[in-house]
């Protein structure tokens, strides 16, 4: 009777076991390789530098896949292929097409994702734990990174001489519009301060507000922010002066983000603008360049701020002066 039972239970294991490896085996039908494309131009930085990306990065944001034999077996492939299209529409290695600032400007991304251990992706280092960065590697890139600023600052001078005397000899100059539509406006010097902020390269950043986006701060409705919520981010290099205070010294740029959910939907619902420099030359060449290089780090770092890397700080002051007096 023993032996019975046993055969019976046996049985059903067996069939279990033999339908998995048969569904598996045809899902290896349905697993396309990557597709493979040459390397049109591959970024160059010092040695050390190249080895860190090379070894945490290049999987994924280039044309040069070392993947290992279970990133090609399906259905693990599917989102290891799926992860590779993105990663590479967002910063590709192998086609670094970038003037020197569009360089630093990438390398000042790179950073700010490998501080904040949001890249390599979590779930990527799991399964390949030797692409985990180092405080060592997160120190070289930063060093480098920062190099990159006195590499571009003559040329930067030299233009921007060339710049004042051109707008000195010639009509008022309109502001500029970003490729994808984004205008830039003085008005947001009379809006509100909503947040501010400093980074490692010594810079200074206030944030400001339209008057949709300040209530929406205000009655904390900012998920997701409203429609015509305008954010601008007003960045000034420090100036130190001799008594030690800090100060805000030369410009750097203007930020925009305008939120429009029908005409940005590729980027979350936000339109993105830079402009840089006493002239305020937007960012980009084509309408694209914020799906490709902007909207990738703020789902990444600000997701659950409405895509805003700065928290809003409360605006309300009825509201504080009951909070103060309680």
């Amino acid at each position: 009777m023993d032996s019975a039972n046993k055969k019976r239970t046996i049985k059903p294991i067996a069939v279990v076991f033999l339908t998995t490896i048969a569904v598996f085996a045809i899902l290896q039908l349905f697993n396309p390789p990557i597709e493979g494309k040459p390397v049109a131009k591959k970024i160059e930085a010092p040695r050390e530098v190249l080895a860190i990306l090379e070894n945490s990065c290049f999987n994924c944001h280039s044309n040069e896949q070392n993947l290992s034999w279970y990133d090609k077996i399906a259905p693990l492939s599917w989102a290891v292929s799926k992860d590779v299209k993105r990663a590479k529409e967002v910063l590709n290695f192998s086609e670094w097409n970038y003037s020197p600032a569009e360089h630093q400007g990438k390398m000042y991304v790179i950073l700010n994702m490998m501080q904040s251990g949001k890249m390599p992706l979590h779930e990527y280092t799991l399964l390949h734990p030797s692409a985990k960065i180092t405080t060592k590697d997160i120190e070289t890139v930063r060093k480098y990174t920062l190099s990159l600023s006195s590499l571009n600052s003559a040329k930067k001078e030299k233009d921007s001489h060339q710049q004042i005397e051109t707008s000195q000899s010639s009509a008022p100059v309109q502001f500029p519009v970003s490729p994808n539509g984004v205008k830039y406006t003085d008005d947001f010097k009379n809006w509100k301060v909503i947040s501010m902020s400093t980074l490692f390269d010594h810079s200074i950043r206030v944030i400001y507000g339209n008057d949709i986006a300040v209530k929406a701060v205000e009655t904390e409705n900012f998920h997701p922010w409203p429609d015509g919520s305008i954010i601008v981010k007003s960045v000034w290099k420090q100036q130190q002066m001799a008594d030690g205070e800090v100060r805000a010294g030369e410009f750097v740029n203007a930020q925009f983000m305008v939120k429009d959910a029908d005409k940005y939907k590729d980027t979350e619902g936000w339109g993105f603008a830079k402009f840089s420099g006493n002239d305020l030359h937007p960012t980009g060449k084509t309408a694209s360049f914020a799906k490709e290089s902007c909207i990738a780090c703020h789902r990444q770092l600000a997701e659950k701020t409405g895509y805003l890397f700065d928290v809003p700080m409360k605006i309300n002051t009825e509201r504080l002066i009951k909070n103060l007096e309680k």
